[in-house]
C-alpha cells in the first residue's frame, strides 16, 4: 500500500531532490512552485541542468540515491535515461527535469510554467 504524501511533505521532498542535484553539481537549479496554479500535474517541478550526457546521468542518480538515503522515497517512473538529455525523475508530488544545458534551452520549461512561484537555487561553486 503506497502512503500517500501530505502537502508539507511535498516540500521536503522537493528540497531532498534539490540538495540531491547540489552532490553532483548541478547547474542553475529551479524550483517551480505549482500548488497554486489551477490544474497543476503536481505541487513541484525542480529543474537542473548538467554540462554533458555522463553528468546529466550522475545528477540523476545522485538525486535517486539522495532521496531513497534520506526520506526512503523512489521515483514512481523515470523517463529519458537512455538518452541522457533530459531526464525526469516523477515522484507524483514533485517531479524533477535533469537537463542537458543545450536541450533545456530548447524546452523552456521555466517559461511554460511562468505563472509558477520560481526560486533560483544558487550553484554551491
Amino acid at each position: 500500500m503506497e502512503k500517500e504524501l501530505r502537502e508539507d511533505d511535498s516540500q521536503v521532498l522537493c528540497d531532498a531532490i534539490v540538495e540531491g542535484m547540489q552532490e553532483n553539481k548541478a547547474k542553475d537549479i529551479v524550483v517551480l512552485d505549482l500548488r497554486e496554479i489551477h490544474n497543476a500535474v503536481c505541487d513541484f517541478f525542480v529543474i537542473c541542468s548538467g554540462d554533458s550526457s555522463t553528468q546529466v546521468d550522475g545528477i540523476s542518480s545522485s538525486v535517486v540515491r539522495h532521496t531513497r538515503k534520506e526520506l526512503s522515497e523512489k521515483p514512481y517512473s523515470v523517463e529519458g535515461k537512455s538518452n541522457r538529455e533530459w531526464v525526469l525523475l516523477d515522484y507524483v508530488s514533485v517531479v524533477a527535469h535533469v537537463f542537458y544545458k543545450e536541450t533545456r534551452a530548447f524546452y523552456e520549461l521555466e517559461d511554460l510554467w511562468a505563472d509558477a512561484v520560481r526560486v533560483d537555487v544558487p550553484n554551491l561553486d
